[in-house]
């Protein structure tokens, strides 16, 4: 049985725990700098260690680590627990910018106690939708794809405003980063993992500043800290150009100021026999494809649609666990995290420069 420990004890670490519960590891301890959180946490889930001292937790018998703890912290913590020769999974993303991913590889691959496992948290890749999205490519249904977009639009739901998910440096980005990189990976994936060529993007801030005046209808990481920071994007556009000929498209908001559902949020794939769209959460996928000499239109329902997060969480822990155990690297790997750092980056520089660019290795 896989033994996990857990650098974080906030929200999205007990979501994590909860997965890997119910994916068969075991919950060895928490660290976190309050160590009353740390204390929560490790009681809920029967742990043995709660520490506030990260030294105390690597030391223990914890067989990998979850790295859950905002982004500005994510290549010190995990360079710390790979030189300790723990294996990894990491929340996304990888890192705050491709030298930090990179110290982060070197970490992997060259510790005293051999290369270490590290798997990118892209939960996205595991639900229901995208699973049977990635069964249909496999299967020939939509042919040679040519063509990815993907759109999230919150109606007005910018996550923690004044904390550290709209302070550019702890989290490297706004909405980019905080859901453009779960669509970019998932998108990537879905078209083969082809390289990145060329990025055109733009972003914009427009909601969050005065904070106090900002109404929402959502807010994770909440609530609102009208004292802080938002110098973040909200907005961002992109055309992105893949090897082999593949376009994809991306457009992410914070604050659409539309009713849900105006335009349709999701995944669309076109390819040269079928399209296809779902929404990464959604309970059923379109199809249209051709069968008996004909072009049809199909809607597929989902398997554990209902079920659809906390099965695709707890798929993730699954993986990683046979990843530990078989010494295998996960597809959700160092590189996978590093390409879609060097994407973000690339609509950043863009946006900037206000043309298209070259994606920089």
């Amino acid at each position: 049985m896989l033994r996990l420990g857990f650098i974080g004890a906030g929200a999205i670490a007990e979501v994590h725990a909860d997965a890997a519960q119910r994916a068969g590891s075991a919950i060895a301890g928490f660290f976190d700098a309050d160590l009353q959180r740390a204390h929560t946490l490790a009681t809920k889930y029967n742990a043995k260690t709660a520490t506030s001292s990260l030294a105390t937790l690597l030391a223990s018998d914890c067989d990998a680590v979850v790295v859950a703890v905002p982004n500005y912290l994510h290549r010190e913590m995990a360079v710390a627990a790979l030189s300790a020769g723990k294996d990894l999974m990491l929340e996304k993303p990888m890192a705050m910018n491709l030298a930090e991913c990179d110290a982060i590889i070197d970490a992997a691959r060259s510790g005293s106690a051999g290369p270490r496992i590290v798997m990118l948290n892209f939960v996205c890749r595991s639900s229901p939708a995208a699973l049977s999205a990635q069964s249909l490519i496999e299967t020939g249904r939509l042919g040679r794809l040519y063509h990815v977009k993907a759109s999230i639009y919150r109606r007005r739901g910018i996550p923690g405003l004044g904390r550290w998910f709209t302070t550019r440096s702890q989290s490297g980005g706004g909405v980019l980063v905080d859901i453009g990189v779960h669509v970019i990976d998932l998108a990537l994936t879905l078209a083969g993992s082809p390289a990145v060529e060329r990025v055109s993007g733009h972003v914009t801030s427009t909601f969050g500043a005065p904070i106090d005046r900002y109404r929402y209808t959502e807010m994770w990481a909440g609530p609102p800290d009208p004292r802080g920071v938002f110098d973040v994007e909200d907005g961002a556009v992109a055309l992105i150009r893949l090897a082999g000929g593949i376009t994809f498209e991306l457009n992410v908001t914070w604050a659409a100021n539309l009713p849900e559902g105006t335009l349709p949020t999701g995944m669309t794939l076109l390819g040269k026999k079928g399209g296809c769209h779902f929404d990464v959460w959604g309970s059923d996928l379109t199809l249209t494809t051709e069968e008996n000499n004909a072009v049809v239109d199909l809607k597929q329902q989902l398997p554990l649609a209902s079920e659809a997060w906390p099965s695709a969480w707890q798929r993730q822990h699954e993986i990683f666990a046979t990843a530990v155990k078989s010494r295998m690297q996960p597809e959700a790997s160092m590189a996978c995290g590093r390409a879609v750092q060097a994407t973000l980056e690339a609509i950043y520089r863009s946006s900037e420069r206000g043309r298209e660019v070259e994606i920089e290795s």
